[in-house]
Order: structure tokens, then C-alpha cells, then sequence
């Protein structure tokens, strides 16, 4: 495998040494992006990695995400970014519409979300999932269609049980499975003591694209309700959304697709433009996704010899359009910190500190995401309407400084006694 970022003397260095060492070894739980990223880091740096997934095989396709910022230095390093860039969406257009179809405003996507045409990425989340596979299948272990059922920490290591039955023993356990994530509520208690929600419930599946829409967001406005649809190139499929205000979670919804589609349905009984045509493809999508919009916030992302990264320790709700983005760059930390590290209690700690002021800037992202995509009054969409109509007139960069808040350390070489 390629090094990329590295020198070649200190490739050969890593890995003359690794080979001279016992190999600390790693369960990572989850093989969506924060744990391949993971794998890939670890790997390099002499770890024998696991990776766990409970899907019988990698998820392709899905809707589309953002790499931005520091997260493409990470990508940049890790030698996918071309491969990444042949993937790149490129929608050209976002158009927001009243409630009875009328268009608002028509921007550049970058206008709306800010970030560096040009730069930054906008890929299919599979497609991101996919190259990141690519470059650690030949040096990780992968365990589909199977999950950790129960985690017993002892002094020096981690005793594992599988879904599956089998045992195994690891130095350090990894949970990248998530905001509802497993490992955390095995570790550290229920998920509602770290989740804030944030007030909204989003449905997305797919549906045709009979609209005609080319590389292209269409999103239509209520107060307290949204649909979008959004084409991926010139696809004959429509990544469709729906979402709506949603003070309280409804537990109850989040554990029955039946009821998640009443819910949507009664939500949006009534509504104009081309919404009811949704509600019905929503019906008959057998790829509905249907989640509330919140964020993990939790005081310590590690307990033990386990650990936390991406969604599962600091999920930022697709509100910030950095999930992803941080998955990645949190990877990056994490590992760097344990191959600077023996250590595995002070790796954690080095993890947390390089990595949490990030984590916290993005997530502050949200304070105004809602408000500008979401309003909830009629108030707010008149003035989110004037402030869309005001970047049309005058575009302006809208470039966050919390994409790019962290300059990457370069990763650190084993330590010596290791």
C-alpha cells in the first residue's frame, strides 16, 4: 500500500519496526467512515486491526455528503482524494421555493453551505465508503454481518463477545458505530444522556426523478416543514427529503418504519408543491432512512481500553453538514495519538485535547443551520427569504473558519520502545 504524507525512510521505519514488535491489537466496531479511516491510520502505524460490522456487506450508493476543510488534508494523505474527486457531485444549483412552488431564490450550492468551490467535496456517503474500503481490505481484518454483544475489560485487555458466538481478546476496542451507537450505551449508559436534540425528524429515500432536475437541490418551505428533492448528476433517481419541526423526539417512531410514515404522512397531510407525490413515493421506498436531527455531546470519549470517534462520540447532525468531516479528521487524531502514545490511557487523553476544540466549533455550526434551512415561524422565513434573495444580488464567500479550525499534526512515527 502506498504511503502517502509520509516519507519513504519513515515508512520503512514504521513498518521494519511493527514487524519487529508484537502488535497491539484493535477492534474497531462500524465500517461506515470513521472506521476504515481509523483502520487505514492504525495500520500504518503497526496495529493489527479488526474491523466489526453488523451489515453482511459494505452499504453503497446513499445520499450525498460533504469532505471539507481539514478533512480533505486527511483524504489528501491517505491518496484518495483523486480517486474522490472523479466522485464529485458538483450540483450547480440550489433553489429554494414558498409554499405554494413559487421560486425564492436560485444560488450556488457553495453560496448556501458555504466551504471553497473547487476544493471541497460534495460524494455519494457510499461512494467516500467505498474508497476508503479500497485502501485497507488487504491489511484489516473484516468481520461482516456480526457486532459486539458484550465488552469485559480486564487489566490488559478487552474480552469480546460477537452476535455471532466467537471470542476474542483485543488491547484496545474502538466504537465507530455511530450516534446510536452500541458501544457507547454498553460503556457509558442510555443514549439520551449525551443526545441533544435539536428539533427536527428527517425522512430520506429515494424516488424517480420525473422532474427533470440536472446536478441540483430544489427545497420547498413551510414554517416548521421542508422537502427537498436532489438530483445527483443527470441519475433517473431523486434523493428525496422531508423534514419537519419536531419539539420532542418520538421515541416510539424511531423503532417502528410503520409508524415513521404515519408520522410524515400526518405532518405533511395537505401541503402543496410537489409534496404529496413524496409522501406517497415515501410509502413504497424500500430505502426510507428516518431519524431525528441531534448531537452527541458527551464529557470523555473514552472509558478504559474503549474509545469513541466520529458519530459515536461527537455526532454534529446533518444540520452542520460536517458529520462526515469530522469523522474523518477525528480518525486521524485518534490514531496519531495512539501511535504517539504507548500508552493507551494517555493516547485517549492526547486524542481528546488535540481533537475536542474542533469538535465543538463544528457542532456550534448548528446554532444557525436550523434556522437558515428550517425556519419554524412565519417570521423567520421571510427573513431567511430576504437574506437568500440578498446573496443573489451580492454573492459572497461564506467560507465557515470551523471547517478548517485544525491544522493536522503530521503523523507521529511509532515510539521507539514499542
Amino acid at each position: 500500500m502506498t504511503s502517502i504524507g509520509l516519507s519513504t525512510g519513515l515508512s520503512t521505519h514504521v513498518s521494519t519496526q511493527a514487524s519487529t514488535a508484537a502488535k497491539r491489537k484493535v477492534l474497531i466496531s462500524g465500517a461506515s467512515i470513521a472506521g476504515p479511516a481509523l483502520a487505514y491510520w492504525l495500520n500504518r502505524s503497526g496495529f493489527a486491526v479488526t474491523v466489526v460490522e453488523k451489515a453482511g456487506a459494505l452499504r453503497d450508493g446513499g445520499y450525498p455528503i460533504d469532505v471539507r476543510g481539514t478533512a480533505i488534508e486527511v483524504v489528501r494523505r491517505m491518496g484518495i482524494l483523486p480517486r474522490l474527486r472523479d466522485a464529485h457531485i458538483d450540483s450547480r444549483r440550489c433553489t429554494f421555493l414558498d409554499a405554494d412552488g413559487s421560486e425564492v431564490a436560485s444560488l450556488s450550492p457553495h453560496a448556501v453551505a458555504g466551504g471553497v468551490e473547487g476544493r471541497d467535496l460534495e460524494v455519494r456517503r457510499g461512494d467516500l465508503a467505498a474508497a476508503l474500503y479500497a485502501v485497507v481490505r488487504d491489511d484489516v481484518e473484516f468481520l461482516f454481518d456480526d457486532s459486539i454483544d458484550t465488552l469485559d475489560q480486564y487489566g490488559q485487555g478487552v474480552d469480546v463477545t460477537f452476535h455471532s458466538g466467537r471470542r476474542r481478546t483485543f488491547d484496545l476496542v474502538v466504537g465507530a458505530d455511530g450516534m446510536h451507537s452500541h458501544t457507547r450505551e454498553s460503556l457509558f449508559g442510555p443514549e439520551e444522556q449525551f443526545h441533544r436534540h435539536l428539533g427536527y425528524c428527517f425522512a430520506i429515500f429515494t424516488m424517480p426523478n420525473t422532474f427533470g432536475l440536472s446536478r441540483e437541490v430544489v427545497l420547498w418551505n413551510t414554517p416548521g416543514k421542508a422537502a427537498a428533492l436532489y438530483a445527483v448528476g443527470d441519475n433517473d433517481e431523486l434523493h428525496a427529503f422531508l423534514t419537519f419541526h419536531q419539539p420532542e423526539p418520538p421515541f416510539g417512531a424511531l423503532r417502528s418504519p410503520d409508524a415513521q410514515r404515519d408520522l410524515v404522512a400526518t405532518v405533511f397531510a395537505g401541503a402543496g408543491w410537489e409534496v404529496p407525490g413524496m409522501v406517497d413515493a415515501m410509502r413504497d421506498a424500500d430505502d426510507l432512512f428516518f431519524d431525528t436531527a441531534g448531537q452527541i455531546r458527551m464529557p470523555h470519549w473514552s472509558k478504559g481500553r474503549v474509545a469513541l470517534v466520529g458519530d459515536a462520540a461527537y455526532a454534529p447532525s446533518f444540520l452542520t453538514g460536517q458529520g462526515s468531516s469530522l469523522a474523518l479528521v477525528g480518525a486521524y487524531m485518534l490514531a496519531n495519538a495512539l501511535a504517539a502514545n504507548r500508552d493507551h490511557t494517555a493516547a485517549f487523553a492526547a486524542y481528546e485535547r488535540g481533537a475536542r476544540g474542533f469538535v465543538a466549533m463544528n457542532q456550534a455550526l448548528v446554532d444557525n443551520g436550523g434556522a437558515t434551512l428550517f425556519p419554524t415561524t412565519v417570521r423567520a422565513l421571510e427573513q431567511r427569504n430576504t437574506m437568500l434573495r440578498d446573496l443573489v444580488t451580492m454573492p459572497s464567500a461564506t467560507v465557515r473558519p470551523a471547517y478548517s479550525a485544525l491544522a493536522l499534526p503530521e503523523f507521529a512515527p511509532l515510539p521507539m520502545n514499542s
